[in-house]
């Protein structure tokens, strides 16, 4: 997360989306979530994202533990947006239509089609979330 936040948290607002990050990154480890995959604006150079997009594996996740808001996908996920800036999906459910899971569409981009890179969180790796504090 040292490396996330040298790299993309480097003004107010993106350091305001990085803590929200941060945020639902505690409570999915606290779920038992150990994968995370980033993407969206804001892993790219726009000054000002609106937002990021995130699929977690759900893979020995507790649901009893899980926070809701990660299910809540109403008004355009809005209760994701509202508490963490960004928007999150389980990363082996269908994105629409497509036949391809949240996973796979994000590692395609949607002008081209193209294949393309995302980055990889490993939870159980980050002694800020094994810790539930901030780094």
């Amino acid at each position: 997360m040292d490396d996330i936040r040298d790299r993309f948290a480097y003004n107010p607002h993106r350091q305001q989306l990085f803590d929200g990050l941060m945020l639902a990154l505690q409570s999915l480890a606290l779920a038992g979530c150990v994968r995370l995959y980033l993407d969206g604006s804001y892993v790219t150079s726009k000054p000002v994202p609106g937002d990021f997009d995130a699929c977690w594996d759900p893979a020995g996740v507790n649901k009893q533990a899980l926070d809701p808001v990660f299910m809540t996908f109403s008004h355009g996920r809005q209760a994701q947006k509202v508490r963490f800036g960004g928007e999150f999906f389980p990363s082996t459910e269908l994105a629409g239509a497509n036949d391809r899971s949240f996973l796979e569409f994000f590692q395609l981009d949607k002008q081209s089609l193209l294949a393309k890179g995302i980055i990889l969180i490993n939870l159980a790796n980050e002694p800020a979330l094994r810790q539930g504090g901030a780094s």
